[in-house]
């Protein structure tokens, strides 16, 4: 269960690099895939929900800095449309 980073390119060209307490994010997003807004929101939940359930599950404790980094992920999309792209410039541990 490493902890994974992965940094996305919002619509206006900002970057913003994104903790996951898993490499589980591997498995939602591919590097250089653009993504529109409502589904990279909707993946980006999954994954940083199934990350914390992960770390529950081996010490007990829900991740709270992966709940952390969703909400600042809804707080820079809600700058944008839903249909507005954003792209997965990069992946690693």
């Amino acid at each position: 269960m490493p902890e994974t980073y992965f940094r996305v390119r919002w619509p206006d060209g900002d970057e913003q690099s994104c903790y996951s307490p898993s490499s589980v994010v591997a498995e939602y997003f591919s590097v250089d895939q653009s993504y529109p807004m409502s589904d990279f929101l909707r993946a980006s939940e999954s994954a940083l929900s199934e990350a914390s359930e992960r770390v529950r599950q081996k010490y007990g404790y829900y991740c709270s800095s992966a709940a952390d980094q969703l909400q600042q992920i809804k707080q820079n999309a809600s700058r944008f449309e839903d249909s507005d792209q954003v792209v997965i410039v990069q992946i690693h541990n």
